[in-house]
């Protein structure tokens, strides 16, 4: 079995935030604006061109928060600026202005 491509805590597999170095340490990838933008139109899993607090959630987890459904839930209210409870193309600016504030790191 590999160890190194053991997840913890449901985190997606194929998620790029964390390449494992060893069984313990991981080495956090910045990212730049587009792909804080890609990696949560990644999770449009419907393709309606909308994010919604679930498909949030798992932008969020696979990010690395350890707390992504409250993440998913201050987004939107921070980034849906007309109340409908998606994030939708017009919007998705302000999301990732509030990602990059809570640390995931712009290059």
């Amino acid at each position: 079995m590999n160890m190194a491509c053991t997840t913890t805590r449901g985190v997606d597999k194929k998620c790029d935030r964390n390449r494992v170095i060893s069984r313990v340490k991981k080495v956090p990838i910045p990212y730049t604006m587009e792909q804080l933008r890609g990696m949560f139109w990644r999770y449009d899993t419907n393709r309606d061109g909308k994010l919604s607090r679930k498909e949030l959630k798992e932008a969020f987890n696979c990010l690395g928060s350890s707390i992504p459904g409250f993440r998913a839930h201050r987004a939107l209210n921070r980034a849906d600026e007309n109340g409908d409870g998606y994030i939708s193309e017009e919007e998705v600016e302000e999301l990732v202005s509030y990602a990059v504030k809570l640390g995931y790191v712009v290059k």
